[in-house]
C-alpha cells in the first residue's frame, strides 16, 4: 500500500496529475450523487455541456455574410476570407462540441495521469525534484494527440444519441466575456455561463467594430449556417 501511494505522489509530477484526476472522481461521483450525470447522456435532456458549434466545415473558403432587415452592416465582399482561431481549431481536433466538454476534460486527465504514472516508472523522474513537472509537457502534447483518436468513437456515439448541445437560440441575449480579440469579420472565442458551466463558442463582432479580451459582450444573433455568433459589447456605465 505504501508503495502504491509512493507512485501516485511521487514525483511531484505525478502527484500533481493524481490530485486532478482525483477532482474529476470526485466530480462525477457528486453528479451522479445528484442525479444530474444522467442528463449527460439523455438526448433529451436540456442541459449539456456543449462549448462550440462544430466548426470543421469553417474554411478559408467561407465568407461572413450578414444579409438580412436586421443587419444594418453588410458583409458581402467575396475576396474576404475568415478561418477559426488556433484554439478553436484545436477543439475541434478533440472534438470538442461533438462529445460534452466535462467528459473530454475527464478523459484527458486520466489518460495524462496513465501516461505520467507509466513514464516515472521507465524514466527516473524522481530524481530531478521539482523539476519533474516538466515531464508533464510532452505528457500533454502527446494526451492531446491521443485524445482525437480516443473521442472520434464517443462523437460518433453521441451523435448516434442525438447529442446535439443546447439549442442555438438560447444563447441569444446571453452576457459573456471574450477570450480573444476579434475585429472585422475575424472569428474569435468567447465564454459564456450556462446553468453554472463554462462555455465557450464562435464569436463575431457584429457589425465589425474592435472587441477585446475580456470585454463583456452579448450574442445578437447568429450565422446562417450555424458556425458562429455575432455580439456587441455589453453596454455598461464604463462605454457609453
Amino acid at each position: 500500500m505504501t508503495e502504491l501511494i509512493n507512485i501516485l505522489f511521487n514525483p511531484l509530477s505525478n502527484g500533481i496529475m493524481t490530485v486532478l484526476t482525483g477532482l474529476s472522481v470526485v466530480y462525477w461521483l457528486f453528479m451522479f450523487l445528484m442525479g444530474d450525470g444522467v442528463h449527460l447522456f439523455d438526448a433529451d435532456a436540456d442541459v449539456d455541456l456543449h462549448p462550440t458549434p462544430d466548426v470543421s466545415d469553417v474554411d478559408g473558403s467561407h465568407d461572413i455574410d450578414t444579409d438580412g432587415p436586421d443587419h444594418p452592416h453588410h458583409h458581402t465582399d467575396s475576396d474576404t476570407h475568415t478561418e477559426p482561431g488556433f484554439f478553436a481549431k484545436a477543439m475541434d481536433y478533440i472534438n470538442v462540441g461533438k462529445v460534452p466538454i466535462m467528459l473530454i476534460v475527464t478523459m484527458f486527465k486520466f489518460v495524462g495521469w496513465v501516461i505520467t504514472i507509466v513514464s516515472s516508472l521507465y524514466i527516473d523522474v524522481a530524481s530531478w525534484g521539482i523539476k519533474s513537472v516538466l515531464i508533464l509537457v510532452p505528457v500533454f502534447i502527446v494526451t492531446f494527440f491521443l485524445m482525437h483518436f480516443l473521442t472520434k468513437p464517443l462523437a460518433r456515439m453521441f451523435k448516434n444519441i442525438g447529442y446535439n448541445g443546447e439549442e442555438s437560440h438560447d444563447f441569444l441575449g446571453r452576457m459573456g466575456k471574450m477570450r480573444a480579440s476579434i475585429e472585422g469579420k475575424k472569428i474569435g472565442s468567447a465564454e459564456f455561463i450556462i446553468q453554472q458551466d463554462p462555455i465557450r463558442l464562435n464569436v463575431v463582432s457584429h457589425n465589425g467594430e474592435k472587441i477585446g479580451y475580456g470585454d463583456d459582450v452579448i450574442i445578437v444573433d447568429e450565422s446562417k449556417d450555424k458556425k458562429y455568433y455575432y455580439v456587441t459589447k455589453e453596454i455598461t456605465i464604463d462605454n457609453i
